[in-house]
């Protein structure tokens, strides 16, 4: 099975990326805040060691999901995006259904 996609799904990619990486970053300034708030929770070096171990955490995950933007990999990230519900149904429902085939198959790994 070739891991390249069509045409028409890369054009369409390249913009759902940049969607998807907004709302996972949007999620991880959620999960900050939630830290933050959370005053008697601990003292606030309490609160910024675990605000550091989050934002760790996360940018290992961010790497998985972004950083390998290649026509190559497109369907891979796809697949992880979609596993990390952040492609949505409407979204997916974009590609060719070979594509969609592919990526459901990633995302139930």
């Amino acid at each position: 099975m070739s891991s390249d996609i069509p045409e028409s799904d890369w054009r369409r990619f390249k913009e759902v990326h940049a969607q998807a990486e907004e709302r996972y970053c949007e999620r991880v300034l959620e999960e900050i805040k939630v830290i933050i708030s959370t005053g008697a929770a601990g003292s606030a070096h309490d609160r910024y060691l675990r605000v550091y171990q989050l934002i760790e955490d996360r940018d290992e995950q961010m790497a998985k999901a972004f950083n390998d933007f290649r026509r190559s990999t497109a369907v891979m990230q796809l697949g992880i995006l979609r596993r990390m519900k952040l492609l949505t149904d409407a979204e997916l429902g974009l590609f060719s259904e070979l594509t969609r085939t592919r990526i459901a198959a990633i995302a139930s790994l």
